[in-house]
């Protein structure tokens, strides 16, 4: 086992500074980064140790209404937070999704955006075709197993899916990541956080080095009335999504006068569904219109061998999100 060294970080300023060293790593809840290293796909040479600064496990209100979520503030907390809860149902019930009530326990917000993919090429080192892990060794995935992976927004170089329920809920509510590194601090919009993978599918997010993420921004709540996370998955605890829908809306009548939704389990970062929005928004909501945008919404799809039957369950998915976001009955996955 490499040799790796340890540092407690006691504010944001030092943990930058610690994070300019070779090799340096922020951890926080470790829920993600301890599975890594444990199975050697990920190799840090000095840990800093973020938990213990101030002023990063708390949610708070803003001057715009909104709400800022600390880096630090646990998954569990934040889905139990009373703002949350009332005014951001569809983040809340993202989080009671994901993973297990112990992991919630310990997993941070900010950690959950950076989760790496579940691929098992990646996480398992016996595979040596790997451009995540490995840029330049090749996509196993792409002649190997490939039913859970993604089928929007891939390329030649790697197929693999992002993991997190918390940020398919966030891609939908329009977050804003906040971050401080060596430049200083910087506001990053939710759909420019995480990465497609192109030719780099090593690089996940669009953090710079050194940068930590501080919190993440809520706008003022539009949906706290109509709002709905589904999830499917191979089995009801405790599994990554297959398919996953983060649907609000604002309803006038049966009329659709803004609407959001955001897919999981089908690409490299969170999917927001742009065209399924634009045909819905100031339309009445009818069923086949439902349909419509939910097959504009996978029009791109481009499945591998396994995973076709996901162009499919994603559609339907929308439909039932959809349908009980607005409070109505039907849609069926």
């Amino acid at each position: 086992m490499d040799a790796i060294s340890y540092e407690r970080a006691g504010d944001v300023a030092g943990a930058v500074r610690a994070a300019q060293q070779p090799g340096a790593v922020f951890i926080g809840g470790g829920t993600n980064l301890l599975d890594l290293m444990k199975g050697g796909v990920a190799r840090p040479l000095r840990l800093i140790d973020i938990t213990h600064i101030g002023g990063l496990d708390t949610v708070t209100t803003q001057p715009d209404g909104g709400i800022r979520i600390g880096a630090l503030v646990r998954n569990s907390d934040a889905a139990n937070h009373a703002l949350v809860r009332e005014h951001y149902p569809l983040l809340s019930q993202a989080l009671l999704a994901g993973a297990s009530s112990q992991l919630r326990n310990m997993a941070t917000v900010g950690g959950n955006l950076l989760q790496r993919t579940r691929c098992g090429y990646f996480y398992d080192t016996a595979f040596t075709q790997c451009n995540k892990r490995m840029p330049g060794s090749g996509c196993a995935a792409l002649d190997g197993l490939n039913r859970t992976h993604a089928i929007l927004g891939t390329s030649a170089q790697c197929i693999a899916v992002n993991p997190s329920d918390m940020s398919v809920a966030l891609a939908a509510l329009d977050a804003v990541v906040r971050v401080s590194g060596p430049a200083g601090e910087r506001v990053i919009p939710f759909a420019e956080f995480h990465r497609l993978p192109g030719d780099r599918p090593d690089v996940d997010t669009t953090l710079q080095p050194g940068e930590l993420i501080t919190a993440v921004d809520l706008p003022p709540p539009l949906f706290s009335s109509h709002a709905h996370y589904l999830k499917v998955r191979d089995r009801a605890s405790y599994a990554f999504a297959l398919i996953s829908v983060a649907a609000a809306l604002q309803m006038d009548g049966d009329r659709v006068s803004t609407v959001r939704i955001a897919l999981g389990g089908v690409a490299h970062k969170p999917w927001r569904a742009s065209a399924a929005e634009q045909m819905l928004n100031g339309q009445t909501l009818t069923q086949d219109t439902l349909r419509n945008a939910a097959a504009a919404a996978l029009r791109d799809a481009r499945p591998q061998r396994d995973n076709r039957f996901k162009v499919q369950l994603a559609q339907r998915a929308i439909v039932r999100a959809v349908n009980q976001a607005a409070g109505r009955a039907g849609g069926v996955v």
